[in-house]
Parts: C-alpha cells; sequence; structure tokens
C-alpha cells in the first residue's frame, strides 16, 4: 500500500515555446561566433572605437563582387517581404504567392554565401553552419506547409525570419565587415 496520495497529477514539464526554443538559438548562435571570430576581437574593438555613422557609401556598393551584391539585395528584399509575411494574414493567396517569393529569394541569399569566404578567404567559416541550417529547414518548412502540419511550418519559418534575419543583421554589422562599411567604415 502506498502513502502517496493517489489523486495527485505528476509534474508536467513546461512547454517548449517559440521563445524559449529562440533564446536557446541565440546563445548556441553567439557561441558559434565567438568562435568563429576569435581572432578578429581586437580588429574589431578598433572599429567599434573609430565608429563614424553615415549615409550608404554608394562608391563601396558598386564596387563589391556580383555575388555579394546579389547577397545583399535578395536578402534586404527577403527582409521586407518577409515582415509584410509575418504581418498578414496567413493562409490567402498572397501568404502562399509571397511565401514561394520569400523562400526563392532566401535560397538564393543562402545559397550565395556559398561563393562568400571573405572572413577565412577561400574557405568556409563557421558562420556557414547557418546556411546549411537554412539549407536544410527550409525546404522542410515548404513540405511540411504542402502536408497542411501548419504548427511546424509556422515554427520553422518564424525561426528562419527572426533567427536567420536577425542573426545575420548581427553578423553583417560586424565592424570591419561589408555592411558595417557601408554605413559606419
Amino acid at each position: 500500500m502506498s502513502l502517496a496520495p493517489q489523486d495527485a497529477a505528476p509534474a508536467r514539464r513546461p512547454a517548449w515555446t517559440f521563445g524559449r526554443g529562440f533564446a536557446l538559438s541565440m546563445v548556441v548562435v553567439m557561441a558559434i561566433l565567438a568562435a568563429a571570430l576569435w581572432r578578429t576581437w581586437p580588429g574589431i574593438w578598433g572599429e567599434l572605437a573609430a565608429v563614424r555613422p553615415h549615409g550608404p557609401d554608394l562608391a563601396l556598393l558598386a564596387g563589391l563582387s556580383p555575388v555579394i551584391r546579389l547577397h545583399l539585395y535578395t536578402a534586404l528584399a527577403a527582409l521586407v517581404l518577409g515582415a509584410g509575411l509575418m504581418a498578414a494574414r496567413k493562409g490567402r493567396r498572397f501568404h502562399r504567392t509571397a511565401g514561394w517569393i520569400w523562400v526563392a529569394l532566401v535560397m538564393t541569399t543562402a545559397l550565395s554565401t556559398l561563393f562568400i569566404t571573405s572572413l577565412t578567404p577561400g574557405r568556409w567559416s563557421l558562420i556557414h553552419l547557418f546556411t546549411g541550417w537554412t539549407l536544410i529547414i527550409l525546404p522542410l518548412a515548404v513540405i511540411w506547409a504542402r502536408r497542411h502540419k501548419v504548427a511546424r511550418h509556422r515554427r520553422a519559418m518564424m525561426g528562419l525570419f527572426y533567427g536567420a534575419f536577425a542573426i545575420n543583421l548581427i553578423i553583417a554589422f560586424i565592424p570591419g565587415r561589408t555592411m558595417w562599411s557601408l554605413f559606419f567604415g
């Protein structure tokens, strides 16, 4: 005979939420960034000390390689369209049409990073792990939408939009990188 109360409910773990997953992802991302940029921290601090905000340097923009410009323009278009998609009602014709355009933009942006190796000349860096993640999750999110697995699709797309763009904006504006130079260098 047990002395424990019979009608006590077993302890439940708190539900895994998007916010908790996002917070954990950001911790992992910051660890990867810290490792990827380990050797460049002194230069980064020097750039931060000499910051001079200004309008975009159009001469620098014109001098970028075609693959970097493609990456930049598709990322900015995906950011704007993605914000519209996050604000719009889901499941409607606009959502589906704009969603396919967004997927094409994000896929182009991710694939273009495979040809950008300026952080570690001639080879990929740890930052390219995010490219691999995007190239895996993006098709899965589309498959989940087509199979009407809405919750999975929503989590994946929100993770890609908020996570990838938040992460990539941080990466893009690291002192000494192209976006930093366009606006602050």
